[in-house]
């Protein structure tokens, strides 16, 4: 079977993991702190600060800002639930902006329409492991009280224009089984603003400075040191593995050129993808379907992923909340019905990307 994910722990994560056990220290410890000073330095910033999950980190990012009812945030309408769900906890009306189908990231020009005097933040999310054009919609934002908040849960390592995810705004990432880097569950948050850091870290710890000294209404979103010890294991990893993933998307681009209703991800100039998905689109111009295309990989034991099959709002439970305003999203209606995402992980050999260029091409041509 070629895996469409798959994840090794080393030795070293074996070791730390055993520390940890051993030292009686489970629950957010030295680890955690060191777990966020290493990944500081990853996405650029001053402050990381470790919570327990990445829809935790947007929420807790939204809380931080002050968002709420009366509020608007403007976020992609092609991306995963837990972009919606943070802004709809707070209050917030959510507005929904399409994609470029070249990127599947969100269109700055059609941001910019829907941008109004109630716009509180605008949620960019740098899907499959390529950020959005933030030089775009940071001009968007400049010298407004508009916050950027960059939802990086699939790009741990990416660029754009040589800043790194989470540095351009305020970053959330996920630490999620299948991302890149792992530690089963948990988030961060990273950011240069000082105050907001210390929000964080008060927030995450039921509100408290110290023991029972307690500041803010707080809740309990800490990391546990068994999760940063699985993560501290793949930080001097994260280049490497980042550059195996490019190396096997451009082995798969170029022999998958040609193939008669295939379009294969583009990579915007300036910017460096992490391939957190190696995703294509199947066009009507195919001679099989989408959805038989993935029956095919499956029948020779090869796993895809449809990620996602609807656009973000269109789900009956949404229909009836009055707090989001769907708009127009023709190329994220387009997305969700042609996206068909392979497997493109670092562990990978090259018989295993020449198997499944192989199948493809015998199923579309």
């Amino acid at each position: 079977m070629i895996r469409l994910t798959e994840i090794r722990l080393n030795e070293h994560a074996e070791k730390l993991v055993l520390d940890v056990l051993r030292s009686g220290q489970l629950a957010q410890g030295p680890l955690v702190q060191q777990f966020e000073k290493e990944f500081a330095t990853i996405s650029g910033t001053v402050e990381a600060i470790a919570v327990s999950n990445g829809t935790v980190s947007l929420e807790t990012i939204v809380r931080a800002l002050n968002i709420g009812p009366g509020d608007e945030v403007i976020i992609p309408s092609f991306t995963f639930v837990a972009t919606l769900n943070a802004v709809l906890h707070s209050g917030a009306t959510v507005r929904f902006a399409d994609i470029s189908l070249e990127t599947f990231t969100i269109d700055p020009e059609h941001v910019k329409s829907l941008i109004t005097d109630r716009t509180k933040a605008i949620i960019p999310v740098h899907l499959y492991g390529q950020m959005a054009d933030m030089r775009a919609l940071s001009s968007l934002v400049k010298d407004s009280p508009i916050s950027l908040i960059e939802d990086s849960a699939q790009a741990h390592g990416a660029t754009f224009e040589g800043k790194p995810a989470g540095s351009w705004g305020i970053g959330s990432f996920s630490f999620y089984a299948t991302k890149n880097m792992t530690t089963g569950e948990g988030g961060m948050i990273t950011t240069s603003d000082q105050n907001l850091a210390n929000f964080v870290r008060l927030f995450r710890n039921q509100g408290m400075q110290s023991r029972y000294q307690y500041e803010i209404a707080g809740s309990n979103q800490r990391m546990t040191d068994l999760q940063a010890a699985i993560g501290l294991s793949q930080v001097p990893y994260i280049s490497e593995w980042s550059n195996r993933r490019r190396r096997n998307a451009r082995h798969l681009s170029e022999s998958l050129d040609g193939v008669p209703g295939i379009v294969t991800p583009f990579e915007r100039p300036g910017s460096d993808h992490v391939f957190h998905q190696y995703t294509i689109r199947v066009t009507p111009e195919a001679r099989i379907t989408r959805d038989t295309l993935s029956k095919s990989l499956a029948q020779k034991e090869i796993q895809s992923g449809i990620y996602y099959p609807k656009t973000v709002y269109d789900y009956d439970c949404f229909r009836e909340i009055s707090r989001i305003d769907v708009g127009d999203s023709p190329k994220s209606e387009t997305a969700a019905l042609e996206v068909l995402s392979l497997p493109v992980h670092q562990w990978l050999s090259e018989s295993d990307l020449d198997q499944i260029v192989s199948v493809l091409s015998e199923a579309l041509n």
